[in-house]
């Protein structure tokens, strides 16, 4: 067999030259003739020095300029052609071309021709003459055989080597004697064996060239090479295949390169996958090693772990975090730590001075830097003798001017040790890994702070009140794009009721958290306002367009809306007295209702813009419930995921409503369950409420005349109820809020009038009257005979205030009562 370093021109060869009758020329690349033998001169009638020097273009029969290139035109030339003779005749000639190379390693041709039917203008030289021209021209022919510096070898047709040139000889470690008669299986290891030598098969039966590539060593002592391999025919003139020749073509370093470029290209598609630093740090190891390393250990500075940007690191011994390691072995044996674990490196080591220097380092086990690490890390050189390592490099992983971490890559299995190539190939690796970790690590950082702030806008404990019995859950985005903008909410309004809220702030990270947290105040401030659902909405999107006219956000052309300063919300008011809900929405998906009979269905809600989009009107619904349905609301987060759109969505949501469960909190947990993957692409809120209702005997109601002698019939009547409930405690103070509330709809307000008191956690006292104005405080003088009716109630009453009302407005107080 044949190993070189360049490749041959000719697909087709044909048999072995005649060294008596055939006629030789060696042509450079630029098509000059360099050599020119005896039996050329015959053929053809040149001597040598008329030929010697210039192109070998001129000695075709066919036009130069027509030719082209030369060079090209001897590419994979075999058969018979037009030679021009000295007189100018022209004549033909089988003509072969074998590329090989000169002695400073340029590619050049062998020309063979032999002449297809004798010249007869040539005359047969005397014997003598005949003799020492053959001689001459085997000679030459043998000649440029032997010194053929490309690997060339012909095989018969029981596999055995005939020939084989110089070239052959220094990549095989044997002489052209010690070659001959065998075959490839008794010189090349056997996987190599078994592909050359079925390809020389196939080339006997077929007739056509093969092409192949195969690896390994050509000798013992050589290391591992790849070679692209060329079986040629070699036939007879009856046209029969006799012989094989085997070119082979030193493809090494083309190989390496590849594979550095494909590993390279690895890196890119698969390092930064995600935006975990100990994930970032696994796919780096796990792409590297077996094809860089046999071992690969990353270990970062802890505050990475944080989110934290590290700081420079001081002189001394050095303490970093085990994120990641691999190896060909399984378990990874060699490692002294564990991932997770803390790993001190001694001041000397090398990793310590690359984390110090920003500077990476090849080492063999022998030189003096890794002999006093291992003195002073008894643990780690037990595992480098264990183990045999025997080749070490030491790459820093820096992004934007900051040592992140130090990523050690070991050789033990492999023989070949690293090279100042691998060591380029190293840091280019971490370089680009590198920044997938500080990606990840701001993508951390940003991520707490957005949570922290999220979850210090979220309620921290949700409001005393009696009308439900609730259950929340609220599961943070775990992707790239960050935490979103999902809140929920449960707000006690006057009159016993609760409103029960969820939104979703278009968009995610930082700024969706803060608007989130600006939207839930405002709704919390609207509810106390006590506005009916629809107007609460109004108000709330006209302060989604003040805010973003105020931050002054560029708009999209085409939606004429901003993007990130969108948002939905669904708002519902639930009266434990009445049994009736209040709903409307802003883009928001509808809320589910539960009977007790486990039905589930969605409210018939109208769809309205969401907030932000500004001048179009909300619709709400009204539907009465049965004590102990559940109420469902949730943001899209939970229903829309990438396995399937809203509507499944919500047909599972449904479907997982109507099963039975033990608690709410067990409903939580099903349905989160049920509907979301293991890594959850958007926030989710989710709020369940259970209605409770208010008994008849819990409610008293009185109408009342615009007299002024209503004030003490009312109180009468309020003292009796409260006896009747046995809260006598309260009575005093009650009777004082009512009759300081009935004689101010009486003086400024208009009929109807009513008064209503509601026993539940609290005492409820509510007046009713026709007149929308709303009363007010205000600081009465010394003399004064009134103006001090609500000042009382305030001084008196836990809380109170007005609510509005279709045809006039409710006054009302909540007196506490002793448990």
């Amino acid at each position: 067999m044949a190993m070189g370093n360049a490749t041959p021109l000719g697909d087709g060869f044909g048999r072995l030259p005649d060294p008596a009758t055939s006629a030789t020329a060696v042509v450079d690349a630029q098509g000059i003739v360099t050599g020119w033998s005896a039996g050329a001169q015959r053929l053809l009638g040149y001597p040598y020095e008329d030929v010697v020097g210039r192109p070998a273009a001129r000695l075709l029969g066919r036009d130069a300029d027509a030719m082209g290139d030369f060079s090209a035109a001897l590419d994979g030339w075999s058969g018979t052609t037009l030679l021009r003779h000295q007189d100018g005749h022209r004549m033909e000639a089988e003509l072969r071309a074998y590329a090989s190379l000169d002695r400073k390693g340029n590619a050049q041709w062998l020309l063979v021709a032999e002449p297809s039917q004798p010249s007869p203008l040539h005359q047969e030289p005397p014997p003598y003459q005949r003799e020492a021209t053959a001689d001459k021209d085997e000679a030459t022919a043998e000649e440029a055989f032997a010194q053929c510096h490309l690997p060339l070898m012909i095989y018969d047709a029981d596999l055995r080597a005939l020939r084989g040139s110089a070239g052959a000889a220094v990549e095989l470690g044997l002489t052209e004697e010690q070659m001959r008669g065998r075959r490839v299986t008794e010189v090349l290891p056997p996987h190599v064996c078994n592909t050359v030598e079925e390809g020389m098969r196939r080339v006997f039966l077929t007739g056509e060239p093969e092409r192949f590539h195969v690896h390994g060593r050509p000798r013992h002592a050589a290391h591992e090479r790849h070679w692209a391999v060329t079986a040629s025919p070699l036939r007879n003139p009856a046209g029969q295949v006799r012989h094989v020749q085997l070119i082979a073509l030193d493809v090494t370093d083309q190989h390496r390169a590849r594979e550095r470029l494909l590993l390279l290209n690895d890196v890119s598609t698969q390092v930064g996958s995600t935006l975990d630093v100990t994930r970032t740090a696994q796919e780096m190891a796990d792409v590297a090693v077996g094809r860089l390393a046999d071992f690969i250990s990353v270990d970062l500075l802890d505050p990475l772990f944080r989110g934290v940007e590290p700081r420079p690191s001081a002189e001394g011994s050095v303490a970093l975090r085990r994120a990641a390691q691999q190896s060909v072995l399984p378990h990874a044996p060699e490692s002294v730590i564990q991932p997770g674990d803390v790993d001190h490196y001694p001041e000397s080591s090398p990793p310590a001075r690359c984390l110090v220097t920003g500077r990476s380092s090849l080492h063999r086990t022998l030189d003096e830097a890794i002999a006093s690490w291992q003195v002073a890390d008894p643990q780690r050189a037990a595992k480098v003798r264990a183990w045999g390592m025997h080749s070490i490099m030491v790459i820093p992983l820096c992004a934007r001017g900051i040592t992140l971490g130090v990523a050690v890559l070991v050789r033990h299995q492999r023989q070949e040790p690293f090279d100042e190539d691998d060591l380029l190939l190293a840091e280019e690796i971490a370089a680009r890994a590198a920044v997938a970790v500080d990606n990840a690590r701001r993508f951390t950082r940003e991520r707490t702070t957005a949570l922290a702030l999220q979850q210090s806008l979220l309620p921290q404990r949700l409001g005393t009140q009696a009308a439900v019995e609730v259950a929340y859950r609220y599961l943070p985005a775990r992707s790239r794009a960050g935490l979103g903008g999902d809140w929920f909410d449960v707000i006690p309004l006057s009159g016993g009721r609760v409103a029960l809220v969820v939104g979703d702030v278009v968009g995610h990270g930082l700024r969706a958290s803060a608007t989130m947290g600006r939207l839930r105040t405002a709704v919390r401030t609207l509810a106390d306002v006590d506005l009916p659902p629809e107007e609460l909405l109004v108000h709330l999107d006209d302060l989604v367009t003040h805010l973003r006219a105020e931050e002054g956000t560029a708009m999209d052309p085409e939606l004429e809306v901003v993007t990130d300063l969108i948002a939905t919300c669904l708002y519902l008011v639930y009266d434990p007295v009445s049994r009736h809900c209040t709903a409307a929405g802003a883009g928001h998906p509808p809320p589910a209702v539960v009977t007790p009979d486990c039905t589930a269905e969605f409210v018939d809600l109208p769809v309205g813009p969401p907030l932000g989009v500004g001048g179009l009107p909300f619709e709400a619904v009204e539907w009465e419930v049965l004590p102990g349905s559940l109420l469902v609301l949730y943001t899209d987060g939970l229903v829309e995921v990438p396995d399937h759109d809203l509507g499944r969505g919500m047909a599972l949501l449904r479907q997982s409503l109507e099963r039975p469960a033990r608690s709410l909190e067990v409903t939580c947990d099903d349905l989160l369950q049920d509907l979301l993957p293991a890594q959850s692409s958007d926030d989710v809120a989710l709020l369940i409420a259970r209605t409770r209702a208010l008994d008849t005997d819990q409610v008293a109601t009185w109408d009342l005349s615009p007299d002024p002698s209503a004030v003490a019939g009312a109180r009468d009547e309020v003292s009796r109820r409260l006896t009747g409930w046995g809260l006598d405690e309260v009575a005093f103070t009650a009777e004082l809020v009512v009759s300081e509330l009935v004689t101010n709809a009486i003086r400024y307000g208009g009929s109807p009038l009513q008064l209503r008191l509601i026993r539940d956690t609290v005492l409820i006292c509510e007046v009713s009257d026709g007149s929308s104005t709303a009363p007010h405080m205000r600081r009465a003088r010394t003399f004064d005979e009134g103006g001090r009716g609500l000042l009382l109630v305030a001084q008196f009453a836990e809380r109170w205030g007005t609510r509005h009302r279709a045809g006039g407005k409710s006054i009302w107080a909540e007196i506490g009562i002793p448990n």
